[in-house]
């Protein structure tokens, strides 16, 4: 996923309390407070900036000393007061929904840092500060401009970390504080070994030599982080991860303005994952009736590409994916340039097997999009390069293509860059849009006829391959819920998803560990049931004048917003705008 997406997935709620107007009397003081605090936004997160393809922030990283972190709450405690005292009904209908989410964006900011206490309660927050990553894996500027930036973000590392030593309380979660090392142990060894690959052919002697500089004093403070850590917090760190009911309830409502309770979520996630253990043994059993349906998932992942084929075959069957969609007419494609399919490179192999990286909405120079796969690393054992390529079955690699790029996050992207979308709904984008949409995709697709050529055993893998996914996401949600409200523990979550996911110990735990500081996970699901939710009410709403692509297409040219705002956008009646699921 692209990192804007994992640096904005907590910023957005809205607010349900006003209902859409048609005067515009108020636009101009709504801009300009708009645009004033949307530079203070920036100035304080400037790698936020930097992401978004605002080159201004190059170089710049956050201050996170007592002093700034305070003033940050006080600037936004006083947008707050002014955004409220704003009379929406003298805004237009586009900057209604404008004031909408930016007042949610700061109610969801001092909830992260007032209730969620980020900056004292999570060692994670600083772990990978030091990101540099976008300077060597984007060319919009001059490599020695870009080693320049480096250079400038790697001479902050010592006081940020004497900040976050500082500011950190005494007692930490025990996930949160391991986690935390295994991140700074590992942004440390990027900055060097990954790093210096990527730098390899740079031959500003002069430059380089400030650079080597640093970056050693860099990982020498990344480094006594974790040392920190470990020593200083780990013995005393205790297992309060769960941010509890009434956090939960305000993660909801604050980033998605969702009013729904949590157990009432729960609910419904269960009564999802005994529907997709339904399906998948269905599917399972079309393929062969006389074995347990994860042994038939388990031998369809043994029909892999091999190594020389992965990356090549990946990029054919991406574009006949494409080309379904226009065939079948399901989405708009506002632009006929492609994704890159191509290797992931090689300082980013260790934290990722594929991933979509395209670039911000207002990047004018690195403008292309990678859909990167890792290959093979021909200096494993062959059960690893096994292994290794049983996650690329054809099948499955189809359903990763369709999340990540045609129509998942790449076409996502097409369009919003296309559309008349305001500054502000292209900064903020909803966890549950996001990732939804995409999720909502690999369905909509099988749906909609593809990998079904007539074959019903190639079709039944397709759909086993699918629902394999959707088992992940929605114990996800599951998880998250438990955990958060009901005190489940990490060993607990981890059998969780090994009973309902179908998977090994391994990535059961990374799973249930991931729920201990992402409790928005549960969005993929949620998500893609809202958008289900919002067509089927669009669908009755147009009658004969539906079609899936006017829906589809309806859903990614109005920004990427909490789902409840797009159900104002695209539904008529108001009393339908609170019917989430």
């Amino acid at each position: 996923m692209k990192k804007i997406i994992l640096l904005q997935l907590a910023l957005l709620f809205t607010l349900f309390s006003c209902t859409k107007k048609n005067t515009a009397t108020g636009d101009t003081a709504f801009e300009k407070a708009s645009e004033e605090y949307l530079k203070g936004y920036l100035d304080w997160r400037p790698q936020t900036g930097v992401y978004l393809g605002l080159h201004d922030y190059d170089g710049k990283i956050t201050n996170y000393s007592k002093a700034s972190i305070a003033a940050e709450v006080l600037r936004l405690k006083k947008y707050d007061a002014q955004f409220a005292a704003i009379d929406s009904s003298t805004l237009s209908p586009k900057k209604y929904y404008d004031w909408k989410m930016l007042r949610s964006s700061i109610k969801n900011e001092l909830f992260s840092i007032a209730d969620l206490k980020i900056y004292t309660k999570n060692p994670m927050t600083y772990a990978g500060a030091i990101d540099v990553n976008i300077y060597v894996k984007r060319n919009f500027a001059p490599i020695e401009q870009q080693i320049k930036s480096i250079i400038a973000i790697e001479k902050e590392a010592p006081k940020l970390y004497e900040e976050a030593k500082a500011n950190l309380q005494d007692t930490l979660a025990i996930p949160h504080t391991q986690l935390a090392i295994a991140i700074a142990r590992g942004s440390a060894s990027f900055l060097g070994n990954d790093l210096l690959v990527a730098l390899k052919d740079v031959k500003n002697d002069s430059l380089m030599n400030a650079f080597t500089a640093a970056n050693t004093k860099a990982i020498a403070a990344i480094n006594g982080y974790a040392a920190f850590l470990e020593k200083e917090k780990l013995a005393k760190a205790n297992n309060k991860y769960a941010i509890g009911k009434e956090n939960y309830q305000k993660m909801l409502l604050y980033g998605e303005g969702i009013t729904m309770s949590a157990d009432a979520i729960l609910t419904i996630g269960m009564q999802e994952l005994q529907k997709e253990q339904t399906a998948f043994n269905a599917a399972a059993k079309i393929i062969n009736p006389n074995k347990k349906p994860v042994d038939v998932y388990n031998e369809m992942q043994k029909e892999h590409p091999t190594a020389q084929s992965l990356i090549p075959g990946a990029r054919k069957n991406l574009e006949n994916i494409r080309q379904f969609l226009l065939d079948h007419k399901i989405i708009t494609m506002p632009s006929k340039v492609r994704v890159k399919v191509t290797e992931t490179p090689a300082y980013a192999r260790s934290t990722s097997t594929a991933s979509m990286d395209t670039p911000g909405p207002f990047e004018t120079k690195a403008t292309e999009a990678y859909y990167y796969i890792t290959p093979v690393d021909p200096k494993w054992t062959p059960q690893q390069q096994e292994d290794w390529l049983a996650q690329f079955n054809f099948y499955t690699t189809d359903v990763v293509s369709i999340h990540e790029a045609y129509p998942g996050h790449y076409t996502q992207f097409l369009h919003l860059n296309a559309s008349d979308a305001s500054k502000i709904q292209k900064i903020f984008g909803s966890y549950a849009f996001i990732e939804g949409w995409a999720h909502y995709t690999e369905k909509m697709m099988l749906d909609a006829g593809y990998g079904n050529t007539g074959d019903p055993i190639k079709a039944a893998k397709y759909r086993l391959a699918q629902s394999g996914d959707a088992l992940l996401r929605i114990c996800r949600l599951c998880v998250s819920v438990k955990t958060h409200c009901h005190g489940m523990t990490v060993d607990q979550a981890t059998q969780f998803f090994m009973t309902n996911w179908y998977q090994g110990d391994k990535p059961s735990r990374q799973e249930a560990l991931r729920g201990t500081y992402d409790p928005g996970y549960l969005f993929y699901t949620l998500g893609k049931l809202q958008i289900l939710k919002l067509r089927d009410d669009y669908k009755k709403q147009e009658g004969s004048n539906y079609s899936l692509q006017k829906f589809n297409d309806a859903m990614l040219d109005n920004g990427m917003p909490p789902l409840q705002i797009m159900r104002e956008l695209l539904l008529k009646d108001p009393k339908s705008w609170q019917a989430i699921l």
